[in-house]
């Protein structure tokens, strides 16, 4: 068997890493996409490793990014998200990355496919996979993008610049409705498990939300702990395919897509210590949550997540409001790798709320370019 070399940039962006390609390298029939994508990434792997690709092991580490000009008049760019199973020749196009969304503008300006006007630079992206806008200000000098800077995340190891990510209108990215049911607090039954009250959420991207408490948890407990514990996994993923026929993801369980809808447990505030060993009290956060995806505990927060658990903490008798103790400013998320602030403005229009914007900020970097290789 032979291999053909298809243009690619390997990038991270906050805490994910992803291959990245220009839509021009790619066939224009989308359906040839997958092989190239699972291939480059080295899924379906038994041993949950990915040494035959670029891929990482865990969902955060096994993304696919296609970037090209915009199909739309008000941005710049089309971003087109596929999240790569690990264990599964599936590639998911029913949501995005909030992390990767970092690396969009870095890569457009250093692609051509956005000019650089200073100091720094305006992308405003669309993402296919939702229809929804985000705008990117990063920082560029000699027409490229400036990487280096002193800007920390949680999750990542060193400094970046600082890249400001501004999301526009982002209720029902996924369902078409910022609460799929109509309401902020509903119960779920799940006949093996018995009821769950839970917050359906749609903002960036669909989770629900269901307190850490109801499970017996207080929601520090480590990754590993989670993911140690079979039952409670099983239960967490009979409950979020549940949601996803509420929320009118799925026609059934068994058809939910793999990264949508993400669930998350919330938990009030509490002390605990990072993957890096550094505690943290309860007066650094103003909730603390879990969310999981593609059936494993995120290290850090999925941005998406992240940004839809900041909207939800703003719904008044939501889940997440009630254990959350922000008020105005930055909702600080208390997450295994750190804590991690994010700004949301949510209106409420004729007694319904309305997500206007989510802030966040990110890092990002490109590690290498070149071709990746796959079979031919």
């Amino acid at each position: 068997m032979t291999q053909c070399g298809i243009p690619a940039v390997f990038m991270r962006g906050g805490t994910s890493k992803g291959v990245f390609f220009h839509a021009d390298d790619l066939p224009a029939e989308r359906a040839q996409w997958d092989p190239i994508f699972l291939a480059a990434i080295g899924s379906p792997d038994a041993y949950g490793r990915q040494l035959n690709g670029l891929g990482g092991g865990i969902s955060s580490l096994s993304k696919a990014v296609v970037v090209g000009p915009s199909s739309v008049d008000d941005a710049d760019v089309d971003y087109t998200f596929g999240q790569v199973a690990v264990d599964a020749p599936v590639v998911d196009y029913s949501t995005t990355c909030g992390n990767l969304s970092s690396a969009i503008g870095p890569y457009a300006v250093d692609a051509g496919l956005v000019a650089a006007t200073g100091a720094e630079t305006l992308v405003r992206v669309h993402i296919t996979n939702t229809g929804k806008r985000y705008h990117a200000r990063l920082a560029t000098v000699d027409g490229r993008f400036q990487e280096a800077g002193d800007f920390v995340i949680p999750g990542v190891t060193g400094g970046g610049s600082r890249i400001r990510l501004d999301f526009l209108d982002p209720g029902g990215a996924t369902t078409g409705e910022l609460l799929p049911s109509g309401q902020a607090l509903d119960v779920i039954q799940v006949p093996s498990d018995g009821d769950y009250e839970v917050s359906m959420v749609d903002a960036s991207t669909a989770c629900v939300f269901v307190a850490a408490e109801r499970f017996g948890l207080t929601g520090v407990e480590t990754v590993a702990e989670f993911e140690a514990d079979v039952e409670l996994m099983t239960r967490l993923e009979r409950l979020r395919r549940a949601a996803a026929v509420r929320m009118g993801l799925a026609g059934s369980e068994a058809d939910a897509a793999l990264a949508n809808p993400k669930i998350g447990l919330v938990a009030p505030s509490a002390t605990y210590r990072t993957l890096a060993g550094e505690e943290v009290a309860p007066a650094d956060a103003d909730v603390t949550a879990r969310i999981l995806s593609m059936g494993q505990v995120h290290r850090v927060l999925p941005l998406t997540g992240a940004m839809c658990l900041a909207v939800a903490c703003r719904i008044p008798g939501s889940v997440a409001e009630r254990v959350c103790a922000a008020a105005d400013g930055d909702i600080r998320l208390a997450n295994p790798s750190g804590v991690l602030p994010v700004d949301s403005t949510v209106s409420i229009v004729g007694n319904r709320p309305r997500a206007e914007t989510v802030t966040v900020y990110r890092t990002a970097r490109a590690m290498m370019e070149g071709r990746v290789l796959v079979p031919d």
